[in-house]
């Protein structure tokens, strides 16, 4: 197997004599003025079959999950799950309760996802409020996310991205991924459009609707924009008859949003809130816990779901709260960044890069999720990971890791791509990684029969289209699967 394994690489590395020039090469050439990074591995035998630049630094963008959600899967473990907890002060006077309650939050990204009943956490919250016969509260509602530090974005993260879901706020107390769902919809021609606000915490927003209806066939012009360090919210979009304007808004302040979410829960059951509504920054006095008393507990699914929604669907919020959970559980004693910042995860997260070979003077990482800019990895290092992944020796460690990514023509980032009768349907996992000029795809192509194989393909300072730039890169693994028929006999 190793001599036919050499044999392939030598032909995909320099070509047969029919041809001048490597078939694998002459793909990537259609875009001559992109930068392309690219390898290809045997995970096994540690052969490789091409590469391209390979030791050169490149921006990955959310290729970068690939690597955060290999370092806490390496030292949490598949099975790590956080738990978000309710105390109560002070003293109970019949149904009154003299005092305030705190939720202490964990770092858990997924609690009330948009996917899911998102009030459901505060149901149970409340449920166990009226167990204990409170349906009054005088004092106020404070939330705790001290478990993170208060720095709210990635490093050096664009502005223009700081409107919108993707780019949502980071707090250890979050809740429905820290965005509000606006979705506007036509009227009549010329009239304001109706708009529809999930979940309805009008207490927290202030949204101006500033749509309008245009005609038919006209092109949609999406406005959204809100004001920095505030929850005022302006959508201006243009809405032509017969479509519709979804857009995701990142909100201001996850740890109060959540805090007036759950008061508004409070307040349908009955249970009424006198005080205030509040941050524990905002607290006038430092807060213990040594008084207060455990009414309830929310644990979240095992990090494993986590990161196949990282991965699969390349959720940025999750990534970030995932790599200073690290930073907060495992910190670097050699490092004097605070427990639960990102510097801090990422120098945990060498722990992980080390045990791969991996350069830690070449490595560049700022952020968790990629949005950052300032990202830079080589194929030959991503090749690295990727490898130690698959030979991980905690089995289920592998199995979480393989099972996070999407699964082309079939789910997460990559249904739309490989599809029909693509050699890649169903046999390529991988992660996929966009920006502006910036394109990645990286994992694994699974063989029916015989070898897996790694493969990383960056493409950096490219121009015009990042549709086209994927079409490169899938008819590169395509034909990197037809050239290797022998590995599936």
């Amino acid at each position: 197997m190793r001599t036919l394994s050499c044999f392939i690489a030598l032909i995909l590395l320099t070509g047969n004599l029919c041809r001048a020039q490597n078939p694998l090469d002459a793909i990537l050439d259609a875009r001559p003025n992109a930068w392309w990074g690219v390898m290809v591995v045997d995970v096994a035998s540690g052969d490789t079959l091409f590469m391209r630049n390979a030791e050169r630094s490149f921006m990955p963008a959310s290729v970068t999950k690939l690597y955060t959600t290999s370092a806490v899967l390496d030292q949490l473990g598949p099975n790590y799950r956080y738990v978000t907890q309710l105390y109560m002060e002070g003293s109970l006077n019949g149904h009154v309760l003299n005092g305030n309650l705190i939720v202490r939050g964990s770092g858990d990204p997924s609690t009330g996802a948009p996917d899911s009943n998102s009030m459901d956490l505060f149901h149970v919250f409340a449920d166990s409020l009226s167990k204990l016969g409170i349906h009054e509260i005088h004092g106020d509602i404070i939330g705790d996310d001290n478990i993170f530090d208060d720095v709210p974005l990635g490093a050096d993260w664009s502005w223009e991205d700081l409107t919108f879901g993707y780019a949502a706020q980071i707090s250890g107390l979050t809740f429905h991924d820290a965005i509000v769902d606006l979705h506007a919809y036509p009227t009549s021609l010329g009239q304001k459009g109706n708009l529809t606000v999930t979940p309805e915490l009008q207490s927290y927003l202030n949204i101006d609707n500033q749509t309008q209806t245009i005609p038919r066939g006209k092109s949609l012009v999406e406005g959204h924009i809100r004001f920095p360090e505030s929850n005022r919210i302006i959508v201006s979009s243009e809405v032509p008859l017969g479509r519709s304007d979804p857009e995701a808004i990142a909100i201001h302040n996850p740890t109060l949003y959540f805090v007036h979410a759950f008061n508004s829960v409070l307040a349908s059951r009955n249970i009424h809130v006198h005080g205030q509504l509040l941050d524990i920054d905002d607290v006038s006095k430092d807060f213990t816990y040594s008084e207060a008393k455990i009414v309830a507990s929310h644990t979240s699914p095992p990090i494993s779901e986590l990161i196949a929604t990282v991965n699969k669907e390349s959720h940025n919020l999750y990534a970030e709260h995932l790599l200073k959970t690290l930073g907060q559980k495992y910190p670097n004693p050699d490092e004097e960044f605070e427990p639960g910042s990102a510097a801090m995860g990422i120098a945990s997260s060498m722990r992980t890069y080390a045990r791969a070979d991996i350069d830690s003077e070449r490595i560049q990482l700022v952020d968790g999720s990629g949005l950052s800019r300032k990202n830079l990895v080589t194929p030959a290092m991503t090749i690295k990971l990727l490898r130690y992944m698959a030979a991980h020796p905690a089995p289920e460690v592998w199995d979480s890791f393989l099972a996070s990514l999407a699964i082309a023509g079939q789910d997460g980032t990559l249904e739309y791509r490989f599809i029909g009768n693509s050699p890649g349907y169903g046999r390529v996992r991988a992660k996929t990684g966009t920006l502006g000029n910036v394109s990645s795809l990286a994992g694994y192509i699974m063989p029916p029969n015989g070898s897996l194989l790694a493969f990383v393909i960056f493409a950096n300072h490219y121009q015009g289209r990042a549709a086209v730039i994927r079409e490169i890169q899938d008819s590169f693994v395509n034909m990197l699967i037809e050239s290797t028929p022998e590995r599936n006999k």
